[in-house]
């Protein structure tokens, strides 16, 4: 397992663990089940991202789920509950005790505090009946959809916001690539019931924990032009409620949760977008 030392990171920043699952018992660590946990804050959209993964693919009894508040309870933005994972990974560890964490029942260390590689590790390694959110085939489109998600909706909604506040000229090219991608998801989502196909894959995990983002959080910061015009993807939005239904999503999802800890976090001034929410989230399962 590789750490970055926390002497070399900002004092905000929080190390990088970066272990891996591997095949068989010669990687160190390899997937038996009831050795690892996983500690998550659904509320962020990353540790919200591994909920879904972990439910999707079954792995309550194998592979436990402790899921924090969304509020770190420590004053340097941690969680006490996992400081020992942390001081025990890291010698004289003394920076935030965040989530998401994989922990090692056997060793009481931390595995893994990286996102992608966890998402990964579930899928390739810890996946057992459950669907292969990751095929061969397509995992470089997964890739792709993931960077769409992130670069182009939730960076450019969140620059958007930040800009729209000193005139509509200053966000045009933000809003371009939001609504660019938007357009991408939403042909794809008008010809099949997933991202992808057929099929659930990690794509649908990231497509959809992007647009819960979009819908609760982003919100606050666009105009009612701008969401008027989010709002105009109707296979898109359709596809979000659907899945919400869904057991896997509406379990890791908690609304209240998400907006306390957008609140707690965010200093920017709400917009006329605030007023509109496309999609009934707490709906819950059919």
């Amino acid at each position: 397992m590789s750490v970055v030392p926390s002497s070399l990171l900002p004092a905000s920043a929080v190390p990088a663990f970066r272990g891996r699952i591997g095949r068989d018992a010669a990687s160190g660590h390899y997937a038996v089940p009831y050795r690892y946990r996983l500690h998550v804050a659904p509320s962020t959209p990353g540790c919200l991202r591994i909920a879904v993964t972990h439910a999707l693919l079954g792995l309550d009894d194998t592979l436990p789920l402790t899921v924090l508040t969304e509020t770190p309870d420590t004053p340097d933005g941690g969680y006490a509950a996992l400081r020992p994972l942390y001081e025990a990974s890291a010698h004289l560890y003394d920076g935030p005790a965040a989530a998401p964490v994989l922990s090692d029942g056997w060793t009481g260390r931390i595995v893994s505090t990286h996102v992608p590689d966890i998402l990964r590790d579930l899928a390739l390694r810890f996946r057992g009946d459950g669907p292969d959110l990751l095929p061969s085939a397509r995992r470089r489109e997964i890739d792709a959809i993931a960077d769409l998600c992130e670069r182009s909706v939730n960076r450019a909604a969140q620059r958007a916001g930040e800009l729209g506040i000193d005139g509509e000229a200053a966000h045009r090219d933000p809003l371009t690539v939001l609504f660019s991608a938007l357009g991408r998801l939403e042909r794809r989502l008008a010809r099949g019931p997933y991202v992808l196909g057929d099929a659930p894959t990690a794509a649908d995990v990231h497509v959809w924990v992007t647009l819960v983002q979009l819908d609760t959080v982003h919100r606050w910061h666009l105009d009612a032009a701008a969401m008027d015009r989010v709002a105009g993807h109707p296979a898109l939005w359709a596809y979000a409620q659907r899945l919400a239904a869904r057991p896997e999503f509406a379990r890791n999802l908690d609304i209240d949760a998400v907006l306390r800890h957008h609140r707690a976090h965010c200093r920017g001034r709400e917009a006329a977008g605030a007023a509109i929410r496309i999609v009934d989230w707490s709906a819950g399962p059919s």
